[in-house]
């Protein structure tokens, strides 16, 4: 093409020179337009060779198919790499996912911690009282047992108190043990209220524990019911809906999603119920019998 080109481009270069006449300028281009149309000649003679065409066909077909090929493994790395980063975004995810899980955990311990710590920093304060008021009541009590003593010993020395003197300690040791009295009421209330919050908080973990074990204990069997039905019907992701085992999934699973193909199945199988004893047959398994596995190459084949 650019020798096409070149040679229309000397022919209209020798029409300017005819036109204007310039004899040596149009002689000049006339042999360039020549050694041109030689070069040119010589590039179109394989053209005209019988063969050739087949074999440029066959060239720009191999040409072609190597294009379609580069281009099929750019798809398929830009499939891989999207695929790739679709699983790493599920993994991040799932990590973010658990770091959440173990940060809110590590959160929820902290907040009992500091709850425990305070309701047990406000029972302590509570028995530190209630150790204050039963040593005043000792003392007291020493008080009273002392004043006896002493008025004893005055008395063997003839030296009596006046009543009034007996009556104003009696009236005050009475109004203290009254305001003791009140006190250790009090602060028992408190240790009451203290310890109720305390078996909640605990009856709460409690409960949150189980609430725990029984998600896992959920999730353990879904788990397994769901690998169980994968070996039976095969991955719902990898098969379609038109897949061949569409239709057994729907038949063995129709008891899921309709009531009375439920009490249809439950009555077939209730004809067959014997002991576990029985000699002539055995007990309803129950769960799913799974398959056993392959004994030899043939059949590994086939179930895969």
């Amino acid at each position: 093409l650019g020798r096409v080109a070149r040679l229309a481009a000397l022919c209209r270069a020798l029409r300017r020179s005819e036109d204007e006449g310039d004899e040596p300028g149009w002689a000049q281009t006339r042999e360039e337009a020549e050694a041109a149309l030689r070069e040119l000649q010589e590039v179109v003679r394989p053209l005209r060779e019988p063969g050739y065409g087949e074999a440029l066909r066959r060239k720009a077909e191999r040409a072609r198919k190597r294009r379609l090929r580069l281009q099929r493994r750019k798809h398929e790395a830009r499939a891989a790499k999207e695929e790739e980063a679709a699983r790493a975004a599920e993994r991040e995810a799932k990590i973010d996912q658990w770091r959440a899980k173990c940060i809110q955990e590590v959160e929820e311990k902290n907040r009992e911690r500091e709850l425990k710590a305070a309701a047990d920093s406000v029972l302590s304060e509570v028995r530190k009282k209630q150790a204050d008021t039963k040593r005043m009541m000792d003392v007291l009590r020493g008080l009273e047992k002392l004043r006896k003593l002493r008025k004893e010993a005055a008395a063997r020395k003839g030296v009596c108190p006046p009543p009034s003197a007996d009556e104003a300690f009696e009236n005050q040791v009475e109004s203290l043990k009254t305001l003791l009295k009140t006190r250790t009421e009090l602060y028992e209330a408190e240790e009451r209220a203290l310890r109720v919050m305390l078996e909640g908080e605990q009856e709460e973990e409690r409960k949150r524990e189980m609430e725990k074990k029984q998600k896992k204990e959920r999730e353990k069997l879904l788990q397994q019911k769901l690998e169980m039905d994968s070996k039976l019907f095969g991955d719902p992701a990898e098969f379609p809906l038109a897949h061949l085992l569409q239709p057994f999934r729907d038949y063995y699973l129709q008891a899921e999603h309709s009531v009375a193909a439920l009490i249809q199945i439950r009555h077939e199988w209730d004809q067959y119920l014997v002991p576990a004893d029985h000699p002539e047959g055995s007990c309803i398994p129950p769960g799913w019998v799974l398959p056993s596995l392959p004994t030899s190459d043939t059949w590994a084949t086939a179930v895969r």
